[in-house]
């Protein structure tokens, strides 16, 4: 006996089995009878047949054989293939078996809505056919349409705001390829940074610079490479399934020593032009991590703190008076070297309330010392003199903190005295601020200018020096200490609680300082017109960003703070000699020809590695050492477009076919992230902008548009929503939800609610084709769509489908989502509740004529080609549906739907006059439907006639759709409907009033006698309703009136823009029966499908304990039986599945069984 193996088999499914399995079959021989056994084949764990299912045929002639193998099949119910090839080897046919069930044109589709299972199975079959491959290679004669993938951090788990900005830059290239474009997608990881190194920190148990250099840089590098990786696998897991596609089996990594050598070439252009440069400068300083921080991270961190100010009191020397100054910051006051004043203001001498005489800015008096009257009409103070702000320069004052003034005295510096620059606002404070050049920017400017002291009582931890009296104590927990001992020796004036934006580390939450270092630099200043130039060719989405938040940005940029005193990170490419001399290597060639050593060709260009090469000074002999610093991570983001193809060293073709990128995306805080190192540095070393179009993607908030977090409870597990909803569900929603820069509110209830609206309609009207194409067996390959023998209502759809293309086709090739998910929506709702509503007795005709087969191909072209269309944005959904409608009767069709052509518009199809009749048509079924609400009369009550008032009047197809819909016996059409109306008015006092005082009563009695159809048919044509009051002319418009309508008794008036409807609601005898006829035979429809009966089974019908309901069931016999698929009726008894209902307040049992 002998198994035939799955791979032997395959090849004999029919098209159209949808990929069920061929079930095993063995052969035995039994006395010269051949038993053929149908073996179990499981699919998903569920046996598909039995076991003890067997045929038994005698041995014939191979023609013979297939003969009666196919005549069998009508009483069989199975189709038997005859596999030739194994005669001789076996001594017999092995044959195997479909079960005719499964043999249809197309997979049943089931119509729950749990699409999650159904995106995994095509996940697989993405995976395991390589799709994503083949749409690469297919297009590979394609325009290059650039992608810039911004790399994520692999050592971080995603969030539900990545969801959102992975499913805008996968949707736009998958339409672009679907265009015809080659779009490389390259996938990579920023590996670099503080992240990693607190990560590893955390790991180790190591706390700060110091504590990680015992542990030794070398295993501390080794640990921060591996913890690069650590949530690698659920990143990847993450994007695929949400359908992200990128090439992650090549991505580019920062820690690459390519890379690195790519970026290493560019410092040295930079280098050349003079543009990196060591400063002294004050920089946002870290003091937990040690290092600056560039401006673009300091605007990464901010936090809304409430904290205490100080106003201070500052002794004038020699004098009984005192300077208010004020500042923010109370533990840089023992540094203070200076005040400063605005040259142009007006300051006082007052003598306040309080005994004490001061100096201050006369716009902020009141602001300041208004609080110390005591008593009503008590003065706060009083103007003694009056200055302009340059009157006051050079005047001194005794120092605040003694420390302060020994360190002066130790420069042999003159300080403490009153300085004057136009940066002190009258905004806040006292108009007067104190001045410390090691701790502001502003601060430092002015200390130069005016040769001020340089004093730093803050170490390199952020903590309070010997040299106070706050050693070892934190900067911000030093705050309260200062003021409690300037308010003992009498020098606080005040300190006010004020609530501000404080600066944190992006990295690790400290506060951060702004402090004295010596750094690197980028001369960003120096290219600004370049930067501003170029961000102009930029198609910003939206533009108010890029003009606005990011234009504004680049008017005041400042110079780029590269260095950071840290170890995980690109290694700063300069060289340094003690004589002073630095030189800036620019390749690993160029470090092997200045170093002379071997390594230099294959050494890791990282620390500690790196800094064991030495080169020889050219200017003295010596031997140079490379700096100890390393770059901001964000150079490293920012050289993707050539560091990923280690270029210029190789590949140049290749990017410069690739740059600048057509496309790049990411949240609205990458403006002063990636957004801008990319800019700054493909203006450095190329003078162009780096990308051609990008959007600009809002926060994901949660449902109260709060923003998520962990400690808020909050937050979203993009898993845990993927398992829930499913990725094309959470991608729709983020599609259609609103504009992509605005904050999306993501909850539960609005995924389902897109998903509802768009998704759902759209699988079920494709299951409703499915369903009956398989009854009729009808193959559309076999037929041919003739456009010109099509009806209307076919002609209609067409002509929505191509204008629906040519619009989310012209909307996405212009970035606009919104606008492209919304026609979509509109569309799939009409083909479903109104084309397949209005369509569905013709699927439901007895054979195959040509109006049926015109219905069939109508509404199999336009699922096809919306799910091509809609195939970009929800890629899942439309796979599947591809699958089972174009690949399961045409295997020569693309293997994916992904590999298809966008469609094509066809022009001739597109019938705009036809569009806005059916326009007209549906404005006035809602209407119509409105007037039968308010009736309270339900769809299924015939209504005798409506009248319609609209511009123009439909033709007969129009209007028995009208009539059909609403079910009315007769649809008139009327050039005025007001008579069914009345209109009374009286005057809106508050407009009336003040033209016509004295005729107010007049004009309310004329109001109350006239006749209201007339004067709102004058108010209409002339906008003005004219009376005559006692001689006096008087106009009154809309505005001037309160118009109360009443409708006429039996008749329903609705009415918007210039199309009205009435419904007569005067029922008669005969068509109270017909909707009871209705009624019934809706009741049996619904008793249908909860019995679980088929579409085609047949049934008996029965009634019982209502005589008025099996009266009207008996007069219309013929009818209700038609209607329901029943060949027999009894009335008077029940039987099969029973139920009770209340018909119209007529209560009746039915029944109803399969026969």
């Amino acid at each position: 006996m002998e198994t035939v193996r799955r791979k032997k088999y395959e090849r004999f499914r029919e098209p159209g089995t949808g990929g069920s399995p061929v079930q095993v079959v063995t052969a035995e021989d039994h006395s010269g009878v051949s038993f053929l056994k149908r073996e179990e084949v499981r699919k998903d764990g569920v046996p598909t047949v039995k076991r003890d299912m067997y045929r038994r045929f005698m041995p014939v002639q191979c023609n013979r054989w297939c003969e009666r193998i196919y005549s069998l099949r009508p009483f069989t119910g199975w189709r038997l293939f005859i596999i030739p090839e194994l005669r001789e080897q076996f001594g017999w046919y092995i044959i195997s078996i479909i079960e005719k069930e499964e043999f249809t044109l197309y997979q049943k589709v089931d119509t729950n809505l749990n699409f999650v299972d159904r995106e995994k199975k095509v996940e697989q079959f993405w995976k395991e056919n390589h799709i994503f491959e083949k749409s690469m290679e297919n297009r590979k004669e394609g325009e290059t349409y650039t992608f810039y993938d911004g790399p994520p951090t692999a050592n971080g788990k995603p969030h539900i705001g990545h969801v959102l900005t992975r499913v805008i830059k996968d949707m736009i290239p998958r339409y672009r390829t679907m265009k015809g474009y080659m779009v490389p997608r390259k996938a990579g990881w920023d590996t670099h940074g503080l992240p990693v190194e607190l990560e590893v920190e955390k790991k180790l148990g190591l706390d700060g610079k110091e504590q990680i250099e015992a542990y030794g840089i070398e295993p501390f590098i080794k640990q921060c490479k591996e913890s690069v990786w650590k949530y690698k696998g659920m990143w990847e897991d993450f994007s695929s399934t949400v359908g992200f596609w990128a090439d992650m089996e090549h991505p580019y990594v920062t820690y690459d020593d390519n890379y690195i050598e790519s970026e290493w070439w560019a410092l040295k252009k930079i280098w050349n032009k003079g543009l990196l440069y060591k400063g002294f400068k004050i920089v946002p300083y870290c003091p937990r991590c040690g290092t600056p921080l560039s401006a673009q991270e300091v605007s990464q961190g901010y936090k809304t703190v409430k904290e205490r100010s100080a106003i201070v009191r500052f002794k004038v020397k020699d004098e009984d008076a005192y300077f208010l100054a004020w500042t923010t910051t109370p533990w840089t006051l023992p540094s203070n070297v200076g005040l400063c004043v605005n040259p142009d203001e007006t300051y006082c001498k007052v003598k306040a309330a309080d005994g004490y005489t001061y100096y201050m800015a006369e716009a902020l008096l009141d602001k300041v010392l208004g609080k110390l009257a005591k008593e009503e009409g008590e003065k706060a103070y009083e103007v003694l003199e009056t200055y302009k702000g340059t009157d006051l320069e050079y005047k001194e004052y005794e120092p605040l903190f003694k420390c302060a003034g020994e360190a002066a005295a130790k420069q042999k510096k003159k300080g403490f005295f009153v300085l004057c620059d136009s940066y002190v606002t009258m905004s806040d404070g006292t108009g007067i601020v104190h001045i410390a050049p090691a701790f502001g920017e502003d601060d430092n400017r002015v200390g130069q200018k005016y040769g001020l002291p340089f004093v730093q009582f803050v170490d390199g931890q952020g903590n309070m020096t010997a040299e106070t009296d706050y050693a070892g104590v934190f900067v911000k927990k030093a705050d309260p200490m200062i003021l409690k001992d300037l308010d003992k020796e009498g020098k606080l004036f005040e300190a006010p609680k004020f609530e501000h934006d404080y600066p944190h580390c992006w990295r690790c939450d400290t506060p951060l300082i702004y402090y004295a270092r010596e750094s690197w630099f980028i001369k960003m200043t120096a290219v600004k017109e370049d930067l501003i130039r170029n961000n102009n060719t930029i198609n910003w989405i939206p533009e108010s960003i890029g003009k606005g938040r990011f234009g504004d940005w680049l008017e005041n940029v400042q110079d780029w703070g590269i260095s950071r005193n840290r170890y995980w990170g690109t290694p700063l490419n300069i060289w340094q000699c003690e004589c002073g001399h630095m030189h800036s290597i620019g390749s690993r060639q160029e470090l092997y020809e200045m170093s002379g050593d071997e390594k230099a060709k294959t050494v890791e260009l990282h620390r500690p590695y790196i800094d064991e090469i030495t080169i020889k000074c050219p200017e003295c002999g010596g031997t140079m050492h490379r700096v100890p610093e390393v770059i901001d991570c964000w150079f490293d983001s920012g050289a993707m477009p050539f560091a990923q193809h280690h270029y210029p060293f190789e590949n140049k073709e290749l990017f410069e076919q690739q740059f600048p990128a057509d496309f790049i995306s990411e949240a609205v805080d990458q403006t002063r992230g990636w957004f801008y190192s990319l800019l700054a540095e493909s203006t450095l070393l190329f003078n162009k902008a780096p990308y051609k179009n990008v959007i600009v993607l809002g926060h994901v908030q949660d449902e109260n548009g709060q923003k998520m977090s962990k400690s808020k409870g909050n937050a979203v597990d993009p898993f845990d929503a993927l398992e829930k909803y499913g990725a094309d569900a959470i991608r729709w929603y983020f599609y259609v939800n609103s504009a992509p820069w605005l904050p999306n509110r993501f909850h539960g209830k609005a995924v389902v609610e897109g998903q509802r609206k768009f998704m759902s309609t759209l699988w079920n009207t494709y299951a409703f084709f499915v369903l009956y194409a398989n009854i009729d067996n009808f193959d559309a390959t076999k037929y041919t769509l003739e456009y010109s023998s099509l009806p209307v209502m076919d002609k209609w759809l067409l002509s929505k489908l191509n204008s629906v293309v040519k619009a989310v086709d012209d909307h996405l090739a212009n970035y606009r989502i919104p606008e492209s998910a919304r026609a979509l929506q509109e569309f799939v709702d009409e083909m479903s509740n109104w084309y397949v509503r209005r369509s569905r007795e013709r699927f439901w005709a007895k054979g195959m004529e040509q109006d049926k087969i015109n219905a069939y191909m109508t509404l199999y072209t336009a699922l096809v080609t919306i799910s091509k269309a809609a195939a970009p944005l929800i890629p899942f959904m439309t796979e599947d549906i591809y699958q089972n409608l174009v690949r399961s009767i045409d295997k020569e069709a693309p293997e994916s739907i992904h590999l298809c052509d966008y469609p094509q518009v066809k022009e001739e199809w597109i019938d705009k006059e036809l569009e806005e009749d059916m326009e007209a048509v549906l404005k006035i079924v809602v209407l119509g439907r409105a007037a039968r609400n308010t009736a309270n009369i339900k769809n299924r009550q015939p209504i005798g006639t409506m009248y319609v008032k609209t511009e123009k009047e439909m033709g007969q197809f129009y209007v028995d759709i009208i009539a059909d819909e609403l079910n009315v016996k007769e649809v008139k059409f009327a050039k005025d409907v007001e008579s069914f109306i009345s209109y009374s008015f009286k005057p809106q006092l508050r407009t009336v009033g003040p033209k016509y005082g004295k005729l107010l009563n007049g004009i309310r009695k004329a109001l109350s006698e006239i006749n209201g159809t007339e004067a709102m048919k004058e108010l209409k044509e002339t906008g003005l309703l004219a009376l005559d009051i006692d001689g006096n002319k008087v106009e009154l418009t809309e505005e001037d009136l309160l118009i109360e309508t009443a409708q006429t008794e039996g008749y329903v008036t609705e009415s918007e823009g210039d199309t009205s409807v009435v419904l007569d609601t005067n029922l008669t005898p005969e068509l109270i029966e017909e909707g009871f006829v209705r009624e019934i035979i809706s009741k049996i429809q619904t008793m249908r499908k909860e019995a679980g009966f088929e579409v085609m089974d047949k049934i008996r019908v029965s009634a019982k304990d209502n005589q008025r309901i099996m009266d009207i069931m008996k007069n219309h016999k013929e009818e209700i039986m038609s209607e329901v698929l029943a060949e027999e009726m009894n009335l008077g008894e029940t039987d099969g599945y029973v139920k009770e209902w209340n018909i119209n307040k007529e209560n009746v049992v039915f029944g109803v069984t399969r026969l």
